[in-house]
């Protein structure tokens, strides 16, 4: 019996499959610490809810500040309008008082402290 033309195909070598990848070591990252043992980048900006702040410009504030995205500004904003505050960046205490700065323009209350 002759043999269909499907079954005489062989599969191209770089059609088959890859080999499992080998379990591997995932390396910690170093952290940057203190001589206290702290870590130095361990701050963060927390943002608080008022009632003259509009969505709009809370949202606008954060993009500039912190290069979020819009849909991240909104997360953010939600939070602060529903939650009464928001953390909207962590980082080395001298960003976040840029940050915090940046957004203290608009009259609202912000806040730098250690995480």
């Amino acid at each position: 019996m002759p043999v269909s033309p499907r079954r005489q195909i062989e599969r191209s070598p770089s059609l088959a499959r890859p080999a499992p990848a080998k379990p591997g070591v995932i390396e910690e990252p170093a952290i940057c610490e203190s001589d206290a043992g702290e870590r130095t980048d361990a701050w963060i900006v927390t943002v608080y809810d008022n009632e003259y702040n509009t969505y709009q410009e809370v949202m606008a504030i954060l993009m500039i500040a912190t290069q979020c995205s819009a849909d991240e500004a909104y997360i953010e904003t939600w939070e602060i309008d529903h939650l009464g505050k928001s953390v909207v960046h962590s980082g080395a205490q001298d960003v976040c008082s840029v940050v915090a700065d940046i957004i203290r323009t608009i009259g609202i209350r912000v806040e730098v402290s250690q995480e």
